[in-house]
């Protein structure tokens, strides 16, 4: 039997159901490139049975996002819907053998895809976070997923907020509407008796993070990996990636006539490397020609199974950050 880590550990490197299902009639995504992963589950359910006949994802994230995804098609197949509407994220995690808990957004990002999916079949209204008013303005989490977040998982703590939806994760400009809703929800749910008086969250139980990062203008709108015009190449069907090909000869490739495009493209990759790390990857620039752009992966992004999912990742990236779709190709 597979031990826990091992259990995580095989769902990312040999993940189960990795692919579009073209046949799909329930699909639900969940996520942005702002928040750094990104999930897309595709279900085919029988009409006749209300069954799930199939299941498959697609995700961009760190190994526990792709894990979460991979468990959570496995958990699906050959269930009824209202069996699907009752897996929870805890059961997501317990299926990859448990997650840490600055991981557990991961599980919760595969079950909120969950939920839209099934309220895509059944005709009901699609939950749509990018419609509310975000309460994190820096990752763009709404003000609803937090609730519910709260609501399902039973959070009694900030961090534990943190832990699950990455809210107030980037810096501490939200935490007080954070705190005041935790509060809010907590009474209610103290009343509602799902928590006890005593575990229940209260205002100025803990003191505000100083600001280690503060945020520099405007937040940039979130853009959905999974849209039509900013899709990349693994959420579509396109050829595989091209394989890895020598760098350009000399650097003076990187169109020294065009030195905002060349500054926009540096820092979209900086904006995304930190994201790569976390899961001990990482992609550099190593030169551009055209509309062309190469990149160097290291750590874990090489050889990857999934480093096709990586390279999608940038090319979205670039074409969110440039207005207009690269070529995005590996070097050695």
């Amino acid at each position: 039997m597979l031990s826990n880590l091992d259990r995580l550990d095989d769902h990312f490197v040999r993940p189960r159901n990795a692919e579009v299902l073209l046949l799909a009639n329930a699909v639900g995504s969940f996520g942005t490139l702002r928040w750094g992963d990104a999930v897309k589950l595709m279900l085919r359910i029988d009409p006749r049975t209300g069954r799930i006949d199939r299941a498959t994802f697609q995700a961009f994230g760190c190994s526990a996002t792709i894990a979460a995804a991979s468990a959570t098609t496995e958990l699906l197949t050959g269930k009824s819907l209202d069996e699907a509407a009752a897996i929870s994220a805890a059961d997501i995690a317990d299926a990859v053998g448990g997650l840490p808990a600055e991981r557990m957004y991961c599980a919760v990002m595969a079950y909120e895809a969950l939920q839209r999916a099934i309220a895509s079949y059944r005709g009901g209204p699609v939950l749509r976070e990018g419609e509310t008013t975000p309460s994190c303005k820096c990752l763009g989490v709404s003000q609803m997923m937090i609730e519910r977040t709260i609501r399902f998982n039973r959070l009694t703590s900030i961090e534990q907020v943190t832990h699950y939806t990455k809210a107030a994760g980037s810096c501490s400009s939200c935490f007080k509407q954070i705190e005041g809703l935790l509060a809010r929800v907590n009474a209610e749910m103290v009343e509602d008796g799902l928590i006890a008086k005593h575990d229940a969250y209260q205002l100025g139980s803990t003191p505000q993070r100083a600001v280690d990062l503060k945020p520099r203008g405007e937040p940039q709108p979130g853009t959905n990996i999974f849209s039509a015009k900013t899709a990349p190449a693994h959420l579509r069907p396109t050829p595989r990636p091209e394989p890895a090909r020598a760098a350009p000869a000399t650097t003076t490739t990187l169109e020294l006539d065009a030195p905002t495009q060349a500054t926009l493209i540096a820092e979209a990759l900086d904006e995304l490397r930190p994201h790569l790390k976390r899961d001990g990857g990482d992609c550099e620039l190593a030169g551009i020609e055209g509309n062309t752009v190469y990149v160097r992966l290291s750590g874990n992004c090489v050889g990857c199974q999934l480093s096709s999912v990586t390279l999608s990742g940038v090319q979205a990236k670039l074409a969110d950050k440039i207005g207009r779709p690269l070529r995005v190709v590996p070097v050695s």
